[in-house]
């Protein structure tokens, strides 16, 4: 997996710089690179019909990543504009001072993301994770909630063997009987959990103090350069959302968007509306709302940073987070209703 360093993050800084002083390019002109995840979530929807290239006017080039630490790391090196990315490398990046704003609050994970243990692997619950071997994408938002599911039941890191995979390497090594466990999404958590017990899922982890969520965000130096290409972007992608909440039943296995879903994430035609049912998605109405962009969401970077720091996964944390969050893309998109 790539790793994300303060040299890393300056020199991307530096090249940001350099490429804001070239100015906006023309609308016909304008080519982004818009990093997505394989999460089960509507907006794949408009990603597969060409909405976006057509309200930004735009040429879009669409890179597929395993993990959000894989995105922060192509943002940071200037090679991705907009990027899809959870609240634990959220935080991570932000607390490194990566030129970054959050955009767009994807929604809360629940049960779509899950602490699996493999059949035979003597392991009931979250404490029997001890001398075992569990697999998890670092710095991801199953890493964080892994960890805080130690936490939450007394289980010491340092006891459990926790190895630094990507989801589709979890699924291979799962199949070799290489793993006991594995925190992760789907796809990959469609494959594992057929021959795995879950143990617990995020929704959980949630009530136990620890919420993750996903996110949209944009480089700084794009969104200053193209801010209504920014703009269109979240409408479009709060459009998608706002269909899905209209009528969450009509999206099932035999619908247009179940099949676009399933065709785009790899995971299972059968899984997605279940999959669906795994987060909490807010419209687009809600996103400027002090539950989200306009004040929660500051203090959530804040919150997970504090336990990324008490796990030594950070350097350390910043007093105010505020700039690494705006809600000012989903208040033009609403005005612009």
């Amino acid at each position: 997996m790539s790793t994300i360093t303060r040299r890393t993050l300056l020199a991307a800084a530096t090249a940001f710089s350099a490429l804001a002083l070239l100015g906006p390019a023309g609308a016909e002109d304008l080519k982004v690179t818009v990093g997505f995840q394989t999460v089960v979530e509507p907006s794949k929807v408009p990603q597969a019909d060409g909405d976006y290239e057509k309200a930004l006017g735009a040429a879009i080039d669409w890179r597929k990543f395993d993990s959000g630490a894989d995105v922060i790391a192509a943002v940071a090196s200037g090679s991705v504009d907009i990027g899809y990315v959870g609240s634990s490398p959220l935080a991570a990046a932000a607390s490194r001072d990566l030129p970054i704003e959050t955009i767009f609050i994807v929604g809360l994970i629940g049960e779509s993301e899950a602490l699996v243990a493999r059949n035979g692997a003597s392991v009931e619950k979250v404490a029997d994770l001890a001398g075992k071997k569990v697999a998890v994408p670092f710095v991801s938002t199953t890493h964080y909630s892994l960890l805080a599911a130690l936490k939450h039941e007394g289980v010491d890191p340092k006891a459990v063997e926790i190895l630094n995979l990507r989801p589709p390497e979890i699924a291979a090594a799962w199949e070799r009987g290489d793993i006991d466990a594995a925190y992760v999404w789907d796809p990959a958590l469609g494959q594992i959990k057929t021959r795995g017990k879950i143990i617990v899922d995020s929704a959980e982890v949630a009530e136990w103090g620890a919420p993750t969520f996903d996110a949209w965000i944009v480089r700084t130096d794009f969104a200053t350069a193209h801010p209504e290409a920014v703009r269109d972007f979240v409408k479009v992608t709060g459009a998608a959302y706002d269909a899905f909440l209209a009528n969450p039943e009509a999206w099932n296995t035999s619908s247009a968007e179940a099949g676009k879903i399933a065709k785009l994430t790899g995971a299972k035609l059968d899984d997605i509306p279940l999959l669906l049912k795994g987060y909490v998605f807010p419209p687009l109405a809600d996103q400027p709302s002090e539950k989200l962009l306009g004040g929660a969401t500051v203090k959530a970077i804040a919150a997970t940073s504090e336990f990324l720091k008490e796990q030594g996964k950070i350097d350390a944390v910043l007093p105010d987070y505020g700039k690494y969050v705006s809600a000012k893309y989903v208040t033009e998109a609403l005005a612009s209703n």
